[in-house]
């Protein structure tokens, strides 16, 4: 089984349910992640539609990426390796084949390239946090929460968060900088989410979070 081709959906939440829980975003205790925005990943979507929810998802990751450097929130990446052993890669290749391979699409894309500074987490397992630092660094920081974004959401995206709720990092599923196999899939992982493991929002909630002012964040 490899990756499917994905439509370009428009996400439009089809759920008024309310968070289970009234967490908020405080900049001082954030970490923003941006979960397997690689080539590889992304060339399976159809992006001719301006409006595709991947091309929203791109937009909205940047956003936030620039609100995070403007009140100090780190920016972690995610990104699978290619040319994996299979030893590394394991039960990963009976659902998805062998991977990645050294031809260019393994990289971050260009529109969200890493900076200097941030930090590029190699990805072995669903989870940003199975054979990585970030459990590390999250607590180097003085961190406990997570703002997730990238693909896929009902995969790697809704496993992290699963994994961040596990570890009493509180987790953020910002929805529309999400991608996914389809709709109905990229809504079951925030349904699942909302009521079981993390807060659901969309991007322009979690600016406004985000550029709270830190005396009145206290």
């Amino acid at each position: 089984m490899g990756l499917p081709a994905i439509s370009g959906y428009h996400w439009q939440a089809q759920s008024n349910a309310a968070n289970a829980v009234d967490w908020s975003i405080d900049p001082r205790r954030a970490v923003l992640l941006v979960h397997d925005m690689q080539q590889y990943f992304l060339d399976v979507f159809d992006r001719r539609d301006p409006r595709a929810q991947i091309n929203a998802a791109v937009e909205n990751i940047g956003a936030l990426r620039q609100a995070a450097d403007a009140v100090g929130i780190p920016v972690v990446y995610t990104a699978q390796p290619p040319n994996q052993d299979p030893a590394d890669r394991a039960l990963l290749t009976d659902f998805w084949g062998t991977g990645l391979v050294a031809d260019g699409r393994e990289r971050i894309i260009d529109a969200l390239a890493p900076r200097e500074g941030e930090h590029v987490l190699t990805k072995w397992r669903y989870s940003a946090f199975a054979r990585t630092e970030l459990d590390q660094l999250l607590k180097a920081w003085g961190r406990d929460q997570l703002l997730i974004t990238g693909v896929y959401a009902h995969i790697g995206c809704l496993t992290t968060a699963l994994d961040a709720f596990m570890r009493d990092v509180q987790p953020f599923l910002i929805e529309d900088a999400l991608a996914d196999f389809s709709l109905e899939e990229h809504q079951m992982a925030v349904d699942y989410a909302r009521g079981r493991c993390a807060v659901v929002g969309d991007t322009s909630s979690a600016l406004a979070e985000i550029r709270v002012p830190v005396a009145a964040a206290r």
